[in-house]
């Protein structure tokens, strides 16, 4: 069984979740809530429930609106890559998703995303450079605009990561360090350039798993 733990500080406001998973074979159980489950008493409120079985689906089951989210993965070979699928969909606002990545070798791939009957794709490629450096352009048909972003590895388990989107002029900056003895950690900053005054929006959020 395991267990993690994760608390999240905006500005503006402070948030915690913990999620609980068992696995069964080759089936993992999973149980989540938020502080909105605990304070002023005990409820269904951000309780949710899970069923996955990694690399073909998962279902999740969110409780207080009584919804159902339906994941399902597949991997077909194309021209001899890989071709990871997978196939989403929400019960309550009755939303499908498809997305797709082809995997050309370790460093590049090109993935798409679609909403069925929105008339939007978003395409994307991943370029991976001396296996530190990625470098990730974007574009989004709907809204005819591009995206960038661009992360690094230092110092072993940290990541910086930049993003710029043209469409709304958001700068974005992380920092986040993935570590399974000392936790994980996310620190963002987030700046919209179109905007006169042009003050940054900061988060942090941390992240503990423990083996039970």
């Amino acid at each position: 069984m395991k267990a993690s733990f994760k608390a999240k500080y905006d500005t503006d406001k402070s948030s915690a979740a913990a999620v609980v998973a068992v696995t069964a074979g080759n089936v993992k159980l999973r149980a989540s809530m938020t502080d909105a489950t605990i304070v002023k008493g005990p409820s269904l409120n951000g309780l949710a429930l899970a069923v996955e079985k990694p690399g073909f689906f998962i279902i999740d089951y969110v409780v207080p609106k009584n919804d159902f989210r339906f994941q399902f993965m597949n991997t077909v070979r194309v021209l001899d890559k890989p071709l990871n699928l997978t196939y989403i969909h929400s019960k309550g606002d009755n939303r499908t998703i498809l997305d797709g990545t082809l995997v050309f070798d370790s460093a590049n791939k090109v993935s798409a995303n679609h909403v069925l009957g929105s008339g939007n794709c978003k395409l994307k490629y991943s370029y991976v450079h001396s296996g530190v450096t990625t470098f990730e352009p974007s574009y989004d048909l709907a809204k005819d605009s591009w995206d960038f972003a661009v992360s690094r590895k230092v110092y072993g388990d940290d990541v910086l990561r930049a993003s710029y989107q043209t469409s709304s002029k958001a700068l974005g900056l992380d920092w986040s360090r993935n570590s399974k003895l000392n936790g994980s950690f996310k620190i963002s900053a987030s700046l919209n350039l179109g905007e006169e005054l042009k003050m940054p929006k900061l988060s942090a959020e941390s992240t503990w798993d423990i083996e039970m």
